[in-house]
């Protein structure tokens, strides 16, 4: 008696396992794979808009003096949420602005950068975005600033921090932290700024292999690549020893006593104080600030003064560095 013609299950089976088993090994690679190769378009970027005629002429002199270029981080998704509040606050006191996301957006204006979104892509996008900024932009600026789209900056005392500094020294600056890095690394959410040979240094060692990515932490995977190229680790304390740059926002430095939190004191490269005491006057970034709190911020720093109030702490604006060797841009 005849039946139904028998079905090979098994070499079925093993066929229907290589078209799932490689699909999902696929899925992973592209999970793991480096982004794109692939140069992002080049995007205008939104310049800052010239020092108000009432700036003093000091403030006048250091926007001229010390250019920085300013790229945010940012995601699609936070450009109408976040990011715009940066660039209606303190984005608007750079020298260069540019906001980097995986897509563009000609009308923000966006760079798409040849990155997936996702914290695993953080550093890939860091990575993408200064090869982006050198490769575009390295003439207009000296200095080059990181930020993210929660970030609050006051570029003004940004650029007395480095006026004293020389752009062709290899050096980067920002919240310095101690683990994983013998020099110590720059705090990702506080914001950190390159120094244009830094910045020449980081592109070149990708290009030549001397760097690549090793981890998905973007702002320890970046230190460990700086130290291993020659770059130093600044100290970004003022005259008296106080942080300038600060990994949360203004409230949690000034109220809670940080020296007691679990993690921060085992981190901070410098030892923690707490209230006033943790925030120079001439504080330079605060991290996780919401868009109403962008604009108090810059209200607070820019246009609120109390009357006939002399500044507590005024130190002397530091001199020129050395001059620069000559090189190309």
């Amino acid at each position: 008696m005849w039946g139904p013609p028998r079905v090979p299950w098994f070499p079925l089976g093993f066929a229907v396992g290589l078209a799932l088993g490689g699909s999902l090994l696929q899925g992973l690679g592209r999970l793991r794979a480096p982004p794109r190769p692939s140069a992002a378009p080049r995007v205008a970027p939104l310049r800052s808009l010239p020092p108000p005629a009432g700036n003093s002429s000091e403030a006048r002199a250091l926007y001229e003096r010390v250019r920085i270029l300013c790229w945010v981080m940012t995601a699609p998704g936070n450009l109408e949420t976040k990011a715009r509040h940066v660039r209606a606050t303190w984005a608007r006191h750079c020298n260069v602005v540019l906001f980097m996301s995986s897509e563009p957006d000609e009308s923000f204006p966006a760079v798409g950068l040849p990155v997936q979104e996702g914290r695993q892509q953080l550093y890939w996008k860091t990575i993408r975005a200064f090869q982006y900024v050198h490769r575009h932009h390295l003439g207009q600026a000296d200095w080059f600033l990181k930020a993210d789209d929660d970030t609050f900056v006051v570029v003004a005392n940004l650029r007395w921090l480095l006026a004293g500094q020389a752009p062709e020294r290899p050096v980067y600056f920002g919240k310095r932290f101690k683990p994983f890095v013998k020099q110590g690394y720059m705090s990702g959410g506080a914001g950190y700024v390159l120094s244009k040979e830094a910045l020449r240094r980081f592109v070149a060692a990708f290009a030549s292999r001397a760097c690549s990515h090793t981890s998905a932490v973007e702002d320890v995977a970046l230190g460990q690549c700086l130290e291993k190229v020659g770059v130093e680790a600044g100290d970004s304390r003022d005259t008296r020893g106080r942080e300038t740059f600060h990994p949360f926002p203004p409230e949690t430095h000034l109220t809670e006593r940080l020296p007691v939190d679990r993690f921060y004191p085992q981190y901070s490269y410098y030892p923690v104080q707490w209230a006033a005491a943790s925030c120079s006057d001439l504080s330079v970034s605060f991290h996780y600030v919401s868009g109403e709190q962008m604009y108090a911020l810059e209200y607070l720093t820019h246009r609120l003064r109390p009357y006939g109030y002399r500044p507590r702490y005024r130190p002397p604006l530091p001199p020129a560095g050395p001059p620069a060797p000559t090189r190309r841009p």
